[in-house]
Parts: C-alpha cells; sequence; structure tokens
C-alpha cells in the first residue's frame, strides 16, 4: 500500500483519495462560477491565494513531519480545504486574511492531528471560525449582488485585485458604498429594531425566497451535491439530516408567527447551509461513519444553525454548528453502533 492510502478515509469503491477529491472541486465548479457572475472575481482571487497558502502550508508540515511530499500533496485534500474556505469568505478581503485562515486550517486543524484521516474539525470550518473571531469587521464586508435594483457599481478585476493586494481601495472608493448587509445580518438586525420581515424583505437583497443571487448560487451548489450523491462520494444521511434539522423548527417558529421569523426556504436558500449540507458536513474523516450517525450528525448541525441564527450573536452558523458536531462524533458512534448478528442486548447469542 502506497503513503498515500496508509490513513483514513477509506472509501469501499475502487477510488483514490485524489479521484474522490477531484470530483468534489468539479462539483463545486459550476457554483464557483455563479459567485463570480453575482459578486464579482473576489472568490476566484481568494480561492488562488487559499490553494498557494495550502500547498505551501501542507509542503511545510509534510516536511516537519519527515513524510514525503509527492503522495500527500497530489491527493487534493489540501486543494478542496482552499475551495472551502474561499467560498466561505468575502470576495473583498485582503490576501492575508485569506492566508492565516487557511495556514491555520492546514497546519494546526489538519497537521497538528496527524494529517488526513486523523483531524477531529473540518479544517476548512477551523480557519474560517479562527477568521471570523479575530476579523470579524472584514468578514462581515460583503457586497451586494449584481441582480435587480441594487444601487451599486461593481468593483473591476483590477479595483478587486488592488485591494486583495493592498487592503486599500484605490483612488476615491470608499468600502462602506460597495459593501452591504448580508440578508441574514439585516433580517437579525432589523428583527432586532423591531421589524417584521415584510418590512424587512422589502429591501432589494432579499431575493424570491432568500438573499437574491444566494439563491442562484444555492442552486448550483445543491446540483453539486446531487452529483456527488450520484456518484456515491457523499451519503444521503447528512445532507438529509442538516436540511431537517434547519428546516423544521424553522417551519414551527414561521408557523407560530411569521411576522418576527424568518421562513424555513429563507433559511434553505440564504448563507451557507446548502454548501454546509452537501460539501462541509458531509466530510467522511470529521463526520460519523455509521447511517444512523450521519443523520444525527446532520439533524445536530441544522438544529445548532438555527439556534445561532435565531439567538446567537453570529448571522449565520454553520461553521460553529459543524465544529461542534465535529466534537460530538465519537459520543454519536458510539451509540450508534449496528447490532452485530449474532449478539443481543449486548450478549453474545447461543
Amino acid at each position: 500500500m502506497s503513503p498515500a492510502h496508509k490513513h483514513a478515509p477509506h472509501w469501499h469503491q475502487a477510488r483514490s483519495v485524489a479521484a474522490t477529491m477531484r470530483q468534489v472541486v468539479y462539483a463545486l465548479l459550476p457554483a464557483a462560477a455563479c459567485h463570480v457572475f453575482f459578486y464579482g472575481p473576489g472568490l476566484a482571487i481568494n480561492a488562488l491565494v487559499a490553494i498557494g497558502t495550502a500547498l505551501a502550508t501542507e509542503a511545510f508540515a509534510l516536511r516537519w513531519r519527515s513524510l514525503p511530499l509527492r503522495p500527500f500533496l497530489g491527493d487534493g485534500s489540501a486543494l478542496v480545504t482552499a475551495l472551502l474556505l474561499a467560498f466561505c469568505l468575502p470576495p473583498l478581503l485582503p490576501w492575508w486574511v485569506t492566508a492565516i485562515g487557511t495556514a491555520f486550517a492546514i497546519g494546526i486543524a489538519k497537521h497538528l492531528y496527524g494529517g488526513l484521516g486523523r483531524n477531529v474539525f473540518n479544517p476548512a470550518m477551523a480557519g474560517y471560525a479562527l477568521l471570523l473571531l479575530v476579523f470579524p469587521a472584514w468578514l462581515n464586508q460583503w457586497p451586494p449582488p449584481r441582480i435587480g435594483d441594487i444601487d451599486y457599481q461593481p468593483l473591476s478585476l483590477a479595483q478587486t485585485l488592488y485591494y486583495c493586494l493592498n487592503g486599500r481601495l484605490p483612488g476615491e472608493l470608499a468600502l462602506d458604498a460597495l459593501t452591504r448587509a448580508t440578508p441574514l445580518d439585516l433580517s437579525k438586525t432589523q428583527l432586532g429594531m423591531m421589524y417584521t420581515m415584510d418590512a424587512i424583505r422589502a429591501n432589494p437583497v432579499f431575493g424570491d425566497f432568500g438573499g437574491a443571487g444566494w439563491e442562484w448560487v444555492g442552486n448550483f451548489v445543491t446540483l453539486g451535491g446531487g452529483w456527488l450523491l450520484y456518484r456515491g462520494i457523499i451519503r444521503w444521511q447528512v445532507p438529509a439530516g442538516m436540511l431537517a434539522g434547519l428546516m423544521l423548527p424553522a417551519m414551527l417558529f414561521w408557523l407560530a408567527d411569521p411576522d418576527i421569523h424568518p421562513s424555513p426556504l429563507f433559511h434553505l436558500w440564504t448563507g451557507g447551509t446548502l454548501l454546509g449540507a452537501f460539501f462541509i458536513a458531509t466530510d467522511p474523516v470529521s463526520s460519523p461513519v455509521t447511517p444512523r450517525g450521519r443523520f444525527i450528525h446532520g439533524a445536530g448541525c441544522g438544529l445548532i444553525t438555527f439556534a445561532i441564527r435565531s439567538w446567537g450573536s453570529f448571522p449565520d452558523g454553520v461553521a460553529f454548528a459543524v465544529l461542534l458536531m465535529n466534537a460530538a462524533v465519537p459520543l454519536v458512534e458510539r451509540y450508534t453502533q449496528p447490532r452485530i448478528y449474532g449478539q443481543r442486548g449486548g450478549h453474545h447469542g447461543s
């Protein structure tokens, strides 16, 4: 067995880790193109910075651990981590912020625990959580989508690149004029100011159900997730559990009082819900391996996400929900082990 295949995750299909990671990248590309269309080229720039930092950090960690570079650098795991982290970051972000989050994701969340197959926490979400705690102002600077009646002049590729490299805008452009509150942030803030959801949804950043632009990105994320399900890369229990865990309580609260609670479709098509359900919570290393455990893991991610969005300090909550459920994986697996044939009630049968 080659060094690249000595550690988990192990798939039963005749598919290598590198081939599996390539499928994940392919599934993300349509959503990435849609993201660039609506929010500008910042995602592509963030992705390039994250990929370069991830590969450099991976190489450094492998050398430090006296492991060969070639099989591990080529397995695609660092690439997927970098892309998922870039997807979660605002398109307008200085390059060093992206680099810090990526280096933490690969160097600490992944290699400090032993590398691929041994990390307890999802590396991309660990990196994002660090940035959200250390650089909260920068991570809230989202531009509005290039859609509808929003009064907004999007930046060109050169202007976006200038900001990412220098941390400031060219000329007399002001960042406040280029960014808007996200639909999740807007709903949380204005609900606290006693506005109703009908009044809040009059803002042009809202679409038919969730955030304008985010709905289309979510559509392509769902298509990519469907491709991963079709190819057998992920199992249905985690996405189903997460969507149920988020949307069922959202529906109950919305039915009780739709004026002060967003609809379940708003929760579905806004923020990181669909990306978390199909690409993040399904990570084979940091999620359970038992079928019931996968569903419980997903349901916990959804329920915690709803709780954070409703009563927490952060407008979204997918990253922290996934990390909390990652920590609970050993407990979940302990109580969801399938019964061994020939055993009953924990004792061997006669």
